[in-house]
């Protein structure tokens, strides 16, 4: 690559030593772009991974409670999607991979924790016996839940939200009470804003092929336990250590040149590639770059695609997803202020209640190896924020603390105060997958597709899990090494 005049290589301070191959730029240090890195590991390509925040990782990050390291923000990933648990073995870290010590969870509602019914989709039931024994709603509200097995096919004129559908099959108070503190748990979002077509993405297709949304959800789930042959295999893992450590290793294993600190401000096509300006207005760094990988979230991404030629549909469409913030305060409490031993890894909170708290992990009952490391100790993650509420994340973190505790003090009967307490933020943590996501996610990738050389991953796209955003890492990384295939076959000009 010859760079453009007064422009240096990103991979001008490579750290794989000898690698003058061409230069690839990844904006954004989150586990999605280590990821793309990573995949580009053996391409010969020179990857720099440009991070404007003063650390790695995005939104997986460690921290210590009560002398106990413990995750302040992802905490968990799905271990039946293989890109998760694949990449954690590919950076030499299988053998820190542990197991929940119970999945039991529960529902805070109508002045109980109640069971969180086990065969159920992202809260759409599959037995509605075992939602009725859960006493999660009211006899009127079970009743009408029940109406689902009867009700004609609903007629689903392209994407809606899921609360229109699901609220049109079991009925509101069932969308109220289990669909919305499910998916609030995931996106931080709302069952009346929230798509469908892509948050449920399984269920839509599957409700095609039957008259009831119970049948269909049962039809992607495994037989239950006393049909099966042996036990079914956890669907959530994690790190001993934390998911927190794992951007470091995927960095490190990359080989690629890894800069903090390090906003781009600017992107830009050229003759030979692409141009990008680093830093502030006053000392800008000029690099070029043949391939550029977008690791970012959908605003920032929109505003550095807004200058490119033949990108505006691109930016117009991230510019349209809209984020939702939020707050993680993990508590430490002896174990002499529970009024019994805790059981179950947590509960969900529906937002109809009107409580600060949505979920609530008992992370020392879930994770049994953080128990070991707390002895005397339990950590109490207590998750705060919907899309919506940004008026009570304003609040400073001794307030959102005091409002945890009581919470949960409620629901839990544990006396005192919390022995030490730690206030995460996360704004603009999570993505809304709105109505229409399905369809601006499709306008993205096609503008992006005429853009040779260029490629975006992340949650903005197919999923706000861990594997998600490792999957369209392996996309971006392979649009990549294709485009440079094909520029090498073509030749000097």
């Amino acid at each position: 690559m010859s760079g453009m005049s007064g422009a240096t290589g990103v991979s001008g301070a490579t750290g794989r030593p000898g690698v003058t191959g061409p230069a690839v730029a990844v904006i954004g240090g989150g586990i999605a772009g280590l990821a793309a890195a990573f995949f580009l590991r053996d391409s010969g390509a020179a990857v720099t991974v440009l991070e404007g925040s003063p650390r790695l990782g995005g939104k997986l990050a460690v921290t210590e409670v009560a002398g106990i390291p413990v995750d302040a923000g992802a905490e968990a990933l799905l271990a039946r999607r293989p890109e998760g648990t694949d990449l954690i073995a590919a950076v030499g870290l299988a053998g820190e991979l542990v197991r929940p010590g119970t999945t039991s969870a529960g529902i805070w509602t109508r002045g109980a924790i109640r069971p969180l019914p086990r065969r159920q989709v992202m809260g759409v039931p599959a037995d509605l016996d075992e939602l009725a024994r859960s006493g999660i709603l009211s006899p009127e509200g079970t009743a009408r839940a029940r109406a689902d097995l009867e009700l004609p096919v609903t007629p689903r004129d392209g994407d809606v939200p899921v609360a229109e559908h699901v609220g049109a099959r079991f009925g509101r108070e069932l969308v109220e009470r289990l669909v919305d503190p499910l998916l609030g748990g995931v996106y931080a979002g709302r069952s009346d804003r929230l798509s469908f077509e892509a948050t449920l993405g399984g269920l839509a297709a599957a409700s095609r092929r039957h008259r009831s949304l119970s049948q269909a959800a049962a039809s992607l789930l495994p037989p239950p336990a006393s049909e099966q042959e042996r036990p079914a295999p956890p669907v959530f893992t994690t790190l001993a250590a934390g998911l927190g450590t794992l951007p470091a290793a995927v960095a490190a294993a990359s080989g690629a040149t890894v800069r903090t600190g390090a906003t781009v401000r600017e992107l830009g096509r050229t003759a030979e590639g692409w141009h990008l300006v680093v830093g502030s207005a006053h000392a800008p760094e000029r690099l070029a770059a043949d391939a550029v990988i977008l690791a970012l979230p959908a605003r920032p991404a929109s505003r550095l695609l807004a200058g490119v030629p033949g990108a505006a549909a691109a930016a117009a469409a991230l510019s349209e997803i809209e984020y939702a913030s939020i707050a993680i305060v993990t508590l430490a409490y002896p174990d002499a202020a529970f009024p019994s031993p805790p059981t179950g890894s947590g509960y969900l909170v529906p937002a109809v209640d009107g409580r600060a708290v949505k979920a609530v992990t008992l992370s020392t009952v879930k994770w049994p190896h953080l128990r070991s490391a707390g002895a005397g100790m339990h950590l109490v993650r207590c998750s705060v924020g919907r899309v919506g509420e940004e008026a009570l994340l304003q609040r400073d973190d001794a307030e959102l603390a005091a409002l945890a505790a009581a919470d949960f003090a409620a629901a839990s009967g544990v006396t005192g105060r919390p022995a030490d307490v730690r206030v995460t933020r996360w704004g603009g943590a999570l993505p809304q997958y709105d109505v229409g996501h399905l369809d601006r996610v499709a306008r993205i990738r096609a503008a992006v597709a005429g853009l040779p050389g260029l490629a975006v991953c992340g949650a903005a796209y197919d999923g706000v899990g861990i594997p998600a955003c490792i999957a369209t890492a392996r996309e971006a990384a392979a649009r990549v090494l294709a485009h440079l295939g094909s520029v090498r076959a073509l030749g000097p000009a």
